[in-house]
């Protein structure tokens, strides 16, 4: 069997680094993420498979029990919080198991073996892709839905944004403040370099005189954006 992929969210960063160890020590499972709120998870459950959470109860805005009613049913449950309280509302949402802080290492390796047999016996299998990750946009009377290794490049037009495409088809357009848009976009892929453009990192051909080159297109860096472009290009830089 693969390994199961498993999420953290806690916001406390000293709880978060101790789920981290020991999932790092826990051969049968592998870390896809660390979120410090629910917000945060939604956005990277929507960007990449999870199999596992361990879900922190008690947080600001929305909790992990509120979180866990609106998940994809096939994602399993472990939760973690310093509140004895919680318990039963845990168990009521269908968690796998529920640790109560402070939990040691072999706490947490009896939760995480209830989470194995579960899956061995479910017939779990991760084998497929990874599902590439993908956006809707409204665009003429439709949500198109736009997978993100074609966008070569964003910008926007007052009220619109233009999406500029691998396939070589004319943008689409769509009523969108690039503000929204640039909120739903993975920062590991997508860099804001100008007020009006969002560039797709991996599609870069060439720097060149404070300006990128996509495609055929040349869109320059302003100012405000240099430091974080720098940052990126200085990160992939190879010194001859």
């Amino acid at each position: 069997m693969n390994k199961i992929r498993c999420l953290i969210i806690d916001d406390e960063p000293p709880a978060l680094d101790l789920l981290e160890s020991y999932v790092s020590k826990t051969d049968f499972l592998v870390l896809s993420g660390r979120c410090t709120d629910a917000y945060m998870a939604l956005k990277m459950l929507d960007q990449q498979p999870v199999d596992l959470l361990f879900l922190d109860i008690h947080m600001p805005d929305l909790n992990g029990i509120e979180l866990s009613r609106v998940l994809s049913p096939g994602i399993r449950i472990i939760f973690t919080t310093a509140f004895q309280q919680y318990a039963m509302d845990g168990y009521k949402v269908d968690a796998l198991d529920y640790l109560l802080k402070p939990f040691n290492f072999e706490e947490f390796q009896r939760a995480a073996n209830k989470a194995l047999e579960w899956f061995r016996v479910a017939g779990f299998r991760n084998e497929e892709p990874d599902r590439e990750p993908f956006i809707f946009i409204r665009s003429g009377g439709q949500q198109v839905k736009i997978y993100l290794k074609q966008v070569m490049y964003f910008e926007s037009q007052k009220d619109y944004i233009k999406i500029f495409k691998t396939d070589g088809n004319p943008p689409i357009l769509s009523l969108m403040r690039i503000k929204q848009l640039e909120d739903k976009l993975p920062q590991s892929r997508f860099l804001k370099i100008h007020r009006s453009f969002i560039i797709n990192l991996d599609h870069i051909n060439a720097i060149e005189r404070g300006q990128v080159l996509i495609g055929k297109e040349r869109i320059t860096v302003a100012d405000q954006y240099l430091q974080a472009f720098h940052s990126y290009v200085a990160s992939h830089m190879i010194r001859t």
